[in-house]
């Protein structure tokens, strides 16, 4: 494991100092980036996220999946948790936090907006960082690659669907072509262009692993910068008002360490391996927030309460999936 992925905490706290302080000295140029738009798409915002995923797709080996039917249970335990708990468990989370528990201290609009972002991250599973926390549990690289690649092959039909009915079913009006648009080029694209690399790389007798290793770099400085232009985005209102970031820190909390005792326990119950089971508990758990950022500023705009929803996933993402790593390894120690 690289020096990145070691200190990935570190590396995300900078990021996010850092892009508070530039949104703060410098306003005038963050929102000239911010008005960079096209179809409702933040077009640094999309060249970033692009930079930062488009060399994990390139490791999705689609051969994998004809392997779908060897020790089935485990990816049935990630596409139940994912596709038919994750969302809606999300969805009503939100919904019981913001209209009732959190409703004396924010205005039913920006709850909605809240609501909505809590909602993307729900509907978008990881990707890329599932290899880096597959690794820090000593999880089965070769299945955790056949969990993704089912995953994200799914994600292309299902998550505009589920997003556009959670959304409606909250009351919350959304253009839905913006929602096609956008899963077609954060979703697809990405995922056609990796396979079309990967395919080339192999004709040509040329190692997968060592090309995406010279694109690595790049890959971390797009998600760094990604950061730092979320945050400096929404720099004011993180220093303005800082309860909001807890409100919607709150219950993404919940929802996260929820959903991984959930899979915990039906790993447990059907006595998935650990090599298994964890990549299965971890991916259930961790959110493509790329994604959900990209589609939240697209159909919301920067500055809306869903855009800031899915910059505090973010913010909660890196440290809470490093607590969950640390818990399952000292789970499989007590239990070996």
């Amino acid at each position: 494991m690289g020096i990145f992925e070691r200190f990935l905490t570190i590396w995300v706290l900078l990021a996010i100092i850092i892009g508070v302080a530039i949104g703060l000295i410098i306003p005038e140029q963050i929102q000239a980036i911010a008005l960079l738009e096209a179809a409702h798409i933040n077009l640094p915002v999309a060249l970033l996220i692009w930079l930062m995923i488009y060399p994990m797709m390139i490791q999705i080996d689609w051969s994998a999946i004809k392997n779908v039917g060897k020790k089935p249970q485990g990816l049935i335990l990630t596409l139940v948790i994912n596709w038919l708990i994750k969302p809606f468990s999300m969805a009503l989370i939100g919904w019981l936090f913001f209209h009732f528990l959190f409703a004396p201290w924010v205005d039913p609009q920006s709850a909605q907006e809240y609501i909505a972002g809590m909602i993307l991250l729900g509907v978008a599973p990881c990707t890329a960082m599932v290899f880096v926390w597959s690794q820090l549990v000593k999880g089965d690289p070769n299945y955790t690659l056949v969990q993704v690649s089912v995953n994200d092959i799914i994600m292309i039909f299902a998550f505009a669907p589920i997003a556009g009915f959670l959304l409606g079913v909250s009351n919350i009006e959304i253009p839905v072509a913006t929602l096609v648009y956008s899963t077609v080029l954060y979703v697809l694209l990405p995922l056609s262009a990796g396979w079309f690399t990967r395919r080339l790389l192999l004709k040509g007798n040329r190692s997968v692993s060592a090309f995406t290793a010279k694109l690595k770099p790049f890959s971390m400085a797009g998600l760094l910068l990604t950061v730092i232009l979320l945050f400096a985005f929404q720099a004011n209102t993180i220093i303005a008002q800082p309860l909001i970031i807890g409100l919607i820190a709150i219950p993404l909390l919940v929802q996260t360490y929820g959903i991984f005792w959930l899979g915990y326990i039906i790993a447990k119950v059907l006595k998935l391996p650990h090599a298994i089971a964890a990549p299965a508990c971890l991916i259930g758990t961790s959110n493509f927030f790329e994604l959900a950022v990209a589609v939240a500023i697209s159909l919301f705009g920067l500055h809306s309460g869903a855009a800031l929803a899915t910059v505090v996933g973010v913010l909660v993402e890196v440290p809470v999936m490093l607590s969950l790593v640390f818990i399952i390894n000292r789970l499989n120690q007590y239990s070996s």
